[in-house]
């Protein structure tokens, strides 16, 4: 509960206490001095102590009015800057966003106008990461990340299944006529050297197959890259790379899938949604499952 707050007392205390004039204070707040007075004053009997020193010519600031000045007037600066955002529709909330760059790329840069219609009071930052994100120490609202859901100290929200799939060039895909043929490819995978096995497996292959040469990339989007350069077959998520699978520069020649993970939206259990966060994730979620 807040104690009474003598609002025309306090302003008119506020711009004397800047000119140490009550005449200034008068013409700035379009009252007489008189009235200004009559206001001082009134805050005075209210406080039980003296503001201002009558002087002569002027006033001046008693000890117990330089301990107020400083607190009202950066009250009052910060009312009247929300008043003129607010009253010019132009108040911005800052929401920072870690994002996976395939998942970036593939499926939230062409959505992204559409959240900013709307939700034009969101400033929107995007970083893009390779699947390594510190949310803490990089300031992030959300990281949205490829994973299984378990990061340490984090509250995490499922977005899209990734289930991965061999990608690769028309010329390449024309000589794989099963999936072991790709045993005689070079793989284009992620770190995760459990990626191609698992998948193999999945394709009914035995346990024991030989090992192919391969090269390894900390990005689904720079290994797709590669793919589309003639450069191997890719084990990447298909629902990422629509656009180039749709033109045919790139061709999926098998239907086997394996999932090892799916795209989290993940924040610090400690992080209380704002409501930007709040409105990102709505829109996220309303968008994933439209």
């Amino acid at each position: 509960m807040r104690p009474y707050l003598p609002l025309k007392a306090l302003r008119a205390f506020e711009a004397s206490a800047r000119h140490l004039s009550f005449t200034r204070a008068a013409e700035e707040l379009h009252v007489t001095q008189a009235a200004v007075s009559h206001q001082v004053k009134l805050l005075e009997t209210l406080l039980k102590v003296p503001l201002f020193k009558r002087l002569p010519r002027g006033l001046m600031l008693t000890q117990e009015g330089e301990l107020l000045l400083p607190v009202l007037k950066s009250s009052f600066d910060q009312i009247a800057h929300t008043l003129e955002r607010v009253g010019e529709s132009s108040y911005r909330e800052v929401l920072n966003v870690g994002v996976v760059g395939t998942f970036a790329v593939g499926w939230l840069l062409p959505r992204l106008g559409d959240f900013q219609r709307q939700y034009p009071y969101v400033d929107l930052r995007l970083s893009t990461h390779n699947n390594r994100a510190d949310i803490a120490g990089e300031g992030l609202d959300f990281a949205i990340r490829f994973g299984t859901g378990a990061w340490h100290g984090t509250a995490a929200q499922p977005l899209l299944p990734a289930s991965l799939s061999v990608m690769c060039i028309p010329d390449i895909a024309a000589r794989l006529n099963t999936p072991a043929d790709v045993l005689g490819e070079t793989w284009l995978r992620s770190y995760r050297a459990d990626e191609w096995t698992e998948w193999l497996l999945a394709a009914g292959l035995p346990r024991s197959f030989p090992m192919t040469n391969s090269i390894v990339f900390d990005s689904s989007i720079a290994m797709v890259e590669a793919a589309l350069q003639g450069a191997g077959v890719a084990l990447a998520p298909p629902l990422m790379f629509p656009r180039q699978l749709n033109s045919g520069a790139l061709i999926q020649p098998f239907d086997t899938a394996v999932s090892l993970g799916g795209y989290w939206l993940t924040r610090l259990q400690t992080r209380p949604e704002t409501h930007a966060m709040a409105s990102f994730r709505e829109w996220l979620l309303t968008a994933i499952n439209a």
